[in-house]
């Protein structure tokens, strides 16, 4: 008789435990944090629900609670071929289709927790640009109830001040990592999904839109034109930065990043204190965005290295350097256009890689140092939102 497959592995204890003390002093020195471990009484086999800020955040989980876990992961990492490969055999994460159903992924989690096998998810599904947690996607409480686990809520605090999802430099400074409560079968068992999902996104909403400490670097600013495409003064635009500094090369407003993550205009007033200030109102002024003005002359021209991603295989290169216009109805990438109307989903990965799901393709689009990748998600969700007709909603893609 055959034996049957099982997801969890002894090597993936092997492995945990061989990198912990190196990976545990790198995140120490690295990133200043204190990680809050459980107590060994309460560590025990649980689902784990954390607000993603750094890339290391998975790590700081590892820290706090002994043995191996297993990580939602999206597809991207798995369509890197021999690398996917070695990270598939050494800590098994668990594969998902980002933006879109992936009823896979779901019984991978069940068939994992059968196993006795501990499970982590980011709800937001990305780390954040503005320092607040993202939108979360309610699914993730009927999730949690269907593999009947005791909920783990873990709080990362301080992360966006340590590295800004747009940018590429860690900065000097403090912060804090920590299991915030714990939610037993049942405590939730009597509670519907709405329910559990309004003490989800209780415990895990962090804004950092606040003076919390310092946190110091050269170039404070840098890349901060990942995250911002809209200009308080002149619509939108194109930013660049310097340092500490960034500059509307429209129409030459300046702004300076402090270390205490405030924003100050230079000669002039700005109207916003703190990044999320100005991402929220980027939101608004995209929402309120009539895009038949925006379909004869294109929004924005990028350049960018095309590839198309085969799904747990590998990416084959399709252009380089390739002109990328945005129109409000479509995407030109060279000579294709692509309509809005029968693309799936649009999503933006790491830093600034773009996802474009078209049919059966996945394009991806890497640009330079300086490509904004959020602005093609909010304005293709802006066209979502009123094709169905509902205009007045605020849903961009993240």
């Amino acid at each position: 008789m055959k034996k049957k497959k099982t997801w969890m592995k002894f090597r993936h204890r092997v492995v945990r435990n061989a990198l912990y003390p190196v990976l545990y002093l790198y995140s120490r020195l690295r990133y200043g944090i204190t990680i809050e471990k459980l107590p060994k009484a309460q560590q025990r086999q649980c689902v784990i629900l954390y607000n993603h800020q750094t890339v290391f955040d998975q790590f700081f989980i590892g820290f706090a609670m002994g043995g191996p876990i297993y990580y939602m992961a999206t597809e991207d990492i798995f369509s890197n071929g021999i690398v996917s490969s070695i990270i598939r055999y050494l800590v098994a994460p668990i594969p998902i289709k980002k933006q879109a159903t992936d009823i896979q992924a779901v019984r991978n989690c069940i068939s994992l927790a059968r196993e006795g096998g501990t499970i982590a998810i980011a709800p937001e599904g990305n780390r954040t640009y503005s320092g607040k947690t993202e939108y979360i996607n309610p699914a993730i409480a009927g999730l949690a109830k269907k593999l009947n686990l005791p909920i783990a809520l873990f709080r990362i605090e301080g992360g966006y001040g340590i590295q800004p999802r747009w940018c590429d430099d860690i900065r000097r400074g403090k912060m804090r990592a920590y299991f915030s409560r714990i939610i037993e079968p049942s405590e939730y068992e009597e509670l519907d999904s709405e329910q559990l999902n309004e003490i989800i996104c209780s415990e895990l909403n962090v804004n950092e839109a606040k003076v919390d400490g310092t946190f110091r670097h050269k170039n404070l600013a840098e890349y901060l034109e990942r995250a911002v495409y809209v200009c308080p003064k002149c619509g939108l635009s194109v930013f660049e930065s310097n340092r500490d500094t960034i500059e509307c090369k429209k129409c030459g407003l300046k702004v300076r990043y402090f270390p205490t993550k405030e924003l100050k205009g230079i000669d002039c007033e700005f109207p916003f204190r703190f990044i999320n200030d100005w991402y929220e109102y980027q939101k608004e002024f995209v929402n309120n965005l009539d895009l038949k003005n925006y379909t004869d002359e294109p929004m924005y021209k990028d350049t960018a290295n095309i590839q198309n991603v085969i799904v747990y295989k590998r990416k084959i290169p399709l252009y380089k350097n390739a002109k990328v216009l945005l129109f409000g109805d479509r995407v030109v990438l060279n000579e294709m256009t692509v309509p809005f109307e029968e693309i799936r989903a649009v999503s933006v990965l790491g830093r600034n890689k773009l996802n474009i799901y078209h049919g059966e393709n996945i394009y991806q689009l890497k640009g330079g140092k300086r490509f904004n990748a959020l602005k093609y998600v909010n304005i293709f969700y802006r066209y979502k939102n009123i094709s169905r007709g509902d205009i007045n909603g605020k849903f961009l893609g993240l």
